[in-house]
Order: C-alpha cells, then sequence, then structure tokens
C-alpha cells in the first residue's frame, strides 16, 4: 500500500479542475446533484439493512430484466421499492428545481 500521499493530490487536482470556472461541471450542477443524492440516501435508509441488502441482491439477479425473478421474487421487490416512496422522491426532487412552490399533493401524491 502506497502511503506517499500521490493518490490523494491526484484525487485534489481532479477536483479542482472541475470546479473551476468554465470547466465540465459547474458549481450550480454540481450543487443540485448532491441535493438530489442527498435526497436520495435519505429514502434509502427508510429501508433496514437487511431489505437494503436483499433490495440489491434482487436487482442484481434481475438483471434489468423482470423475467429472471420468480413471482415471489417480483412481489418482493415491489414491496421494498414501495417501503421506500419512490413517488414522494420523485416529488420532492421535482420540487427542490422548481421555481415555485407546488402544492403538497404534486410533491407527496395523492393520500
Amino acid at each position: 500500500m502506497e502511503t506517499s500521499g500521490r493518490p490523494l493530490i491526484h484525487s485534489l487536482f481532479v477536483a479542482t479542475k472541475l470546479l473551476k470556472p468554465g470547466r465540465a461541471i459547474p458549481m450550480a450542477r454540481l450543487m443540485a446533484a448532491a441535493q438530489v443524492v442527498m435526497l436520495a440516501r435519505r429514502h434509502w435508509h427508510r429501508l433496514e439493512p437487511h431489505e437494503r441488502r436483499r433490495l440489491i441482491t434482487l436487482v442484481r439477479v434481475a438483471g434489468g430484466r423482470r423475467g429472471r425473478l420468480t413471482p415471489g421474487e417480483r412481489l418482493e421487490l415491489a414491496r421494498l421499492i414501495a417501503k421506500a416512496d419512490p413517488r414522494l422522491f420523485a416529488g420532492l426532487v421535482v420540487e427542490k428545481f422548481s421555481p415555485v412552490r407546488l402544492p403538497r399533493r404534486v410533491v407527496q401524491g395523492k393520500r
């Protein structure tokens, strides 16, 4: 294991290149992406650790195809996704970037 600090210096160099004005990713986009990541994390943590592991396993097994899962696994996957409340996540993301305040029914859906 190298302890000279080279990987850290390289990471800092890359990060400063990204943050310079006029470069590949403007700061506003980085902040927007960070806000979405924070919202996603909040919804991800609605699941218990064993549920998160199971969700990852089911998604890997499926490989993007529903037919690779048994009917029971499909139901389990649907239940886990529903527990993370994707409707609320999508509404909060839209609300975060909307220039006007959105009605609660748009953000949270019908309750």
